[in-house]
């Protein structure tokens, strides 16, 4: 977990001064005037995502979605209301005496509990800080919990970085919990109180609140797990030496007999027939609680679904059969390449589209040899080097898209250049030019919700084109029109 970034130095000498720097970058920013200084990056990437849902900046407002008697039944189901607690030890008495007020939220930015000292409570009345109000993004702006979970980071934020004017007296700092099983946000842990009080180790006071409840987490799914274990053994003793396995509720392997299996299968409600990642099929029994597995099928007899994530601005996602498996940039663009030629390519092809002139067949051959026991013989097979899975890659889509012609599906694909670190000859040429033809796609669609989302990624943030282009299609009364304008005041 990242901690965003720091405050500057000003910020603990001088608050309000501070405060009313942000001020003037924050009004200069939504007029498109230049600004004193820069905002932030994580701030200003969040204005720019909270304009984009229409969040007004002068007069925004917390909904409030849920009464007193609906958030009873949410708090008890949901599942960081065991680590409450730990939460209460660790923050509440800080808080108090720092005047502000502890707050946990789910995923979606629902604040489900907030305490602290009776007159800051009552301050968070004032102004919707208060639970049964949801504080995501896309409800209320910029703010640290919302920030936090949109990021999937801790975050602080000062005063007048907080996009909606009446939240510019508060500063807050937050910090995402994510469930220790499957990685997903559960919710965020925040400290909220007036500026002149603020202390520069609270994020990292929150950051770790969120690891130790993360850590809670982890231990009561291990105790879950054992149990589970024990409950299950006999199940899997009666295959009585047979290939099996115990899986969690959620295919978590727990024990397993006479057999190699990943960390984790993807199990359909109900169980049936999966396949595993290296061709084998097994059928999935449910139990009370948890799964039985048992292999039924020897690999090559399962056509592997592969998917390949490699449209973004600095990561790229592979899976087989749902199961995400972490890669090479080498071996990504390996794979780019065999499903831009689903006919095959020879070891001296493949060296010439990934090194140039100077490449070796040997090394090709090396590189598959790992790609191959990492995917699996029946993903990636030999003479001529081909992929023999059902592919979905969003390259591809966006390929189709284009052929189509329809702006939106285009950049429903497009979220990024392809493989952006890669300085393979053949990847690079297919990155520069599916670029140009989704730029030109953009440009000529007359679509601000197309320019917009080309103007979001890379290829597009900083090109004057694009930004002329938002310019004459956004209303003028979009709010995001402004940050447009911003943006192209500090271009030029």
């Amino acid at each position: 977990m990242n901690v965003a970034e720091a405050p500057e130095p000003e910020l603990l000498r001088d608050p309000e001064s501070y405060a009313r720097l942000l001020a003037h970058v924050r009004d200069a920013v939504l007029q498109g005037a230049p600004a004193p200084r820069r905002p932030r990056s994580v701030v200003s990437a969040s204005w720019t995502r909270s304009l984009a849902a229409r969040v007004d900046p002068d007069d925004g407002e917390a909904p409030f979605v849920h009464s007193a008697a609906d958030l009873a039944s949410l708090r008890e189901a949901h599942p960081l209301a065991p680590v409450l607690p730990v939460l209460r030890q660790m923050l509440v008495s800080i808080a108090d005496d720092a005047e502000h007020v502890m707050i946990v939220t789910d995923a979606d930015g629902l604040i489900l509990w907030r305490e602290g000292a009776a007159g800051q409570l009552l301050r968070g009345d004032r102004v919707g800080l208060t639970e049964g109000t949801r504080w995501s993004e896309a409800a209320i702006g910029t703010n640290a919990m919302g920030t936090a979970l949109a990021t999937g980071e801790p975050v602080q934020i000062y005063s007048a970085e907080h996009l909606v004017r009446r939240y510019h007296t508060w500063t807050c700092a937050a910090a995402p919990v994510r469930d220790p099983e499957t990685g997903v946000l559960l919710g965020s842990i925040d400290v909220s109180g007036p500026l002149r009080t603020v202390h520069p180790a609270m994020l990292s006071l929150v950051t770790a609140t969120a690891q130790l409840a993360e850590g809670q987490l982890r231990a009561q799914l291990a105790v879950r797990d054992e149990q589970l274990r024990r409950a299950n053994m006999p199940h899997l003793e009666a295959l009585r030496g047979r290939p099996g396995a115990l899986l969690s509720a959620g295919g978590r392997v727990l024990a397993t007999q006479s057999c190699l299996l990943p960390s984790t299968v993807d199990v359909r409600h109900g169980g049936g027939t999966v396949a595993l990642p290296d061709g084998r099929l097994a059928t999935v029994e449910p139990l009370a609680e948890g799964y039985l597995l048992r292999l039924t099928a020897a690999a090559g007899t399962h056509r592997a679904r592969l998917r390949l994530e490699y449209l973004s601005d600095g990561t790229h996602a592979t899976t087989v059969d749902g199961r995400e498996i972490p890669l090479t940039l080498r071996h990504a663009e390996i794979l780019t390449l065999l499903a831009l030629h689903p006919g095959g390519l020879s070891a001296e092809r493949l060296a010439l589209q990934l090194y140039g002139e100077t490449g070796n067949p040997v090394t090709v051959r090396a590189e598959i040899h790992r790609l191959r026991s990492q995917l699996g013989a029946s993903v990636v097979q030999t003479r001529p080097y081909r992929l023999a899975a059902d592919v979905d890659a969003d390259f591809l889509r966006a390929r189709t898209a284009l052929r189509g012609g329809a702006p939106a599906e285009v950049l429903r694909a497009f979220r990024g250049p392809l493989l952006p670190e890669s300085e393979a000859p053949a990847i690079r040429e297919e990155r520069e030019t599916l670029t140009a033809q989704v730029r030109q796609v953009a440009l000529h669609s007359g679509d601000p919700a197309v320019l917009w989302a080309f103007w979001e990624t890379s290829c597009g943030v900083d090109d004057l084109a694009v930004l002329d282009a938002l310019e004459r299609t956004l209303p003028a009364a979009d709010p995001r029109r402004a940050a447009v304008a911003a943006h192209r005041t500090r271009l030029a």
